[in-house]
């Protein structure tokens, strides 16, 4: 009889491979705090960040990193531990970030959106010691009173340190700044750091990313994308999301010696401002955020944007359409990113044609980077045909943080990740996603399990059944609608109902963007034959009641 799964923190690279990636240059045995301390010798005097008025050179960027580190080894934190760290737009992530990789303490990096339920769960499958948070959110969100939650049951935190605003009785960051201490160096085969899964079965997943494995695919793709000393870097973006933190983002900028400057809000009035003062050269957005941008090069002129050499775009499908009209309005290159948390990461090449640049979203970073489309029975398909897309390589994970039995499903048995999308691959390695396999919603970049919506949907009485579909939207790519099943049809006006079912979600305590942006209610969902809610004819009527709508104009997402 076999025993329990057991859960592994990391699931290492066979070391086969691993003796490979070193081989090949890939994996070079440093660490990222070590990586900002050469960079810091190498540039020292150079600016690296800017955030509001604040112009920190990368020596100074260092020293704090060591401060902070010192504070939090006072305080009691020790290599291993983990560290949610849930902070908006400001300097102080980096400084956090550098100090915890400095100690070995692994940051777990939720995002600004979330909110109790994801964060509870973070903790617990983490079990962090520390949440480190702001007063409050560009929106005003209180996280304090999050936190407070939290501590109100058990959990494993024992601090919680406020970086910006009023620490009320919880610790100010100022306060951890104490003298440097010379630190050990940490192994670069340890994990770094904890990004999140987009999540398609339940709230995000835990992906364990060590320092050789996510350096590679930072130092890589600031080459890709030519990054160097004159690059000045528009973080609009949350600063812990994958996409603007490593590809190349705020670490490839770093990389290559140039500057980060740190936007508070990604809307075009505050985003040109930033551009025209810092003489940006590139940014990075989501598809929304495009449009929005695009509305307002249109209407204003882009005289503010002279400087933008490149926009790179991810995180959700772009269309060709909106594609072309990136250089017309921006006056800039498009440079299109197609990549994921797990690991891999697609670019397209400034030498690329037009066809390429509007159509496919680029090929992958590593000649080791190993790639199979494939069908619904794992038989690869040919070049050209949609398929499942899986990888595996020298910055993909082999397995998420302590859930055995989902990476028994997620990897295949000889390592391949299973990565959810469904591409068509040309026979230059080009990749044109076409859709997702798994239930998941993609809104402005935002991933939304359908599942975790739905088991929050029911636990409201009135609530029989329900199903979370995506419904196309020219603004966010997607937008959710809940179809309801109501246990008493006529027990109150439908209107009224939605806007509780909304308010039952958010007294949940789940994220604002998973909250169903439209609700139906139906007498009945429809079914399979084996008895399963047919999702395909609820996405098929909400196409078509899309394909009769006016698109969509909004000015900000």
């Amino acid at each position: 009889m076999s025993g329990p799964v057991q859960e592994v923190d990391l699931t290492p690279w066979p070391e086969d491979f691993a003796r490979h990636y070193r081989e090949r240059g890939y994996w070079r045995g440093q660490s990222l705090g070590a990586f900002l301390r050469e960079r810091a010798h190498q540039y020292g005097e150079r600016i690296a960040l800017i955030c509001g008025a604040r112009r920190w050179t990368y020596r100074e960027l260092d020293t704090h990193a060591d401060e902070v580190a010192a504070g939090l080894q006072a305080l009691g934190l020790r290599a291993g531990d983990r560290v949610v760290v849930q902070l908006p737009n400001i300097a102080e992530f980096f400084v956090v970030c550098f100090a915890c990789f400095r100690l070995g303490v692994i940051p777990v990096m939720a995002l600004p959106g979330h909110r109790r339920a994801e964060i509870a769960s973070f903790c617990a499958i983490s079990g962090a010691v520390a949440y480190l948070i702001a007063e409050r959110g560009a929106d005003g969100y209180d996280y304090r009173q999050l936190a407070r939650e939290l501590l109100a049951h058990p959990t494993s935190l024992r601090h919680v340190i406020v970086a910006q605003g009023d620490a009320a009785e919880f610790i100010a960051l100022d306060t951890l700044r104490h003298e440097v201490r010379p630190l050990p160096e940490r192994d670069a085969g340890e994990i770094a750091l904890l990004q999140l899964s987009g999540g398609s079965t339940g709230r995000p997943k835990l992906i364990p990313r060590t320092h050789d494995d996510y350096l590679y695919s930072v130092r890589a793709s600031a080459a890709i994308c030519e990054l160097g000393t004159d690059t000045v870097f528009l973080a609009v973006l949350p600063l812990a999301h994958n996409f603007p933190l490593s590809s190349p983002g705020t670490l490839g900028t770093l990389c290559a010696g140039g500057c980060v400057v740190v936007a508070p809000r990604p809307d075009p009035a505050t985003a040109f401002a930033l551009i025209a003062e810092h003489a940006v050269t590139q940014a990075a957005l989501v598809p929304a955020l495009l449009l929005s941008w695009l509305d307002a090069a249109a209407s204003r002129g882009r005289d503010a944007l002279a400087s933008l050499k490149c926009m790179q775009v991810g995180g959700a499908s772009l269309s060709p359409e909106v594609a072309a009209r990136v250089r017309p309005t921006l006056g800039c290159a498009l440079q299109q990113v197609f990549g994921m948390a797990e690991g891999l990461v697609n670019y397209t090449r400034s030498g690329d044609d037009d066809t390429r640049i509007l159509h496919t979203q680029g090929r992958p970073i590593s000649d080791d980077d190993e790639i199979r489309v494939v069908d619904d029975e794992d038989r690869d398909v040919a070049i050209g045909e949609v398929g499942h897309l899986l990888t595996r390589g020298p910055y993909t994970i082999r397995g998420y943080y302590r859930a055995a039995e989902h990476n028994a499903r997620a990897f295949t048995a000889d390592g391949f990740y299973r990565t959810g999308d469904r591409v068509r691959r040309d026979a230059q390695g080009y990749i044109q996603v076409v859709g997702r396999a798994k239930d998941q919603i993609n809104r402005g970049g935002e991933k939304i399990a359908a599942e975790e919506v739905e088991h929050q949907l029911l636990t409201h009485p009135q609530v029989r059944n329900v199903a979370l579909v995506a419904v196309p939207d020219a603004f966010l790519g997607e937008r959710s609608c809940a179809f309801v099943e109501l246990a008493q049809p006529d027990a109150q006006p439908r209107s009224r109902l939605a806007l509780e079912l909304k308010m039952h979600l958010r007294e949940r305590g789940i994220a604002t963007y998973k909250i169903p942006d439209r609700i139906e209610f139906v007498d009945a969902l429809p079914l399979t034959a084996p008895g399963k809610v047919a999702k395909q004819q609820l996405r098929e009527r909400l196409h078509g009641q899309a394909a009769n709508a006016a698109p969509l104009h909004r000015s900000h997402p």
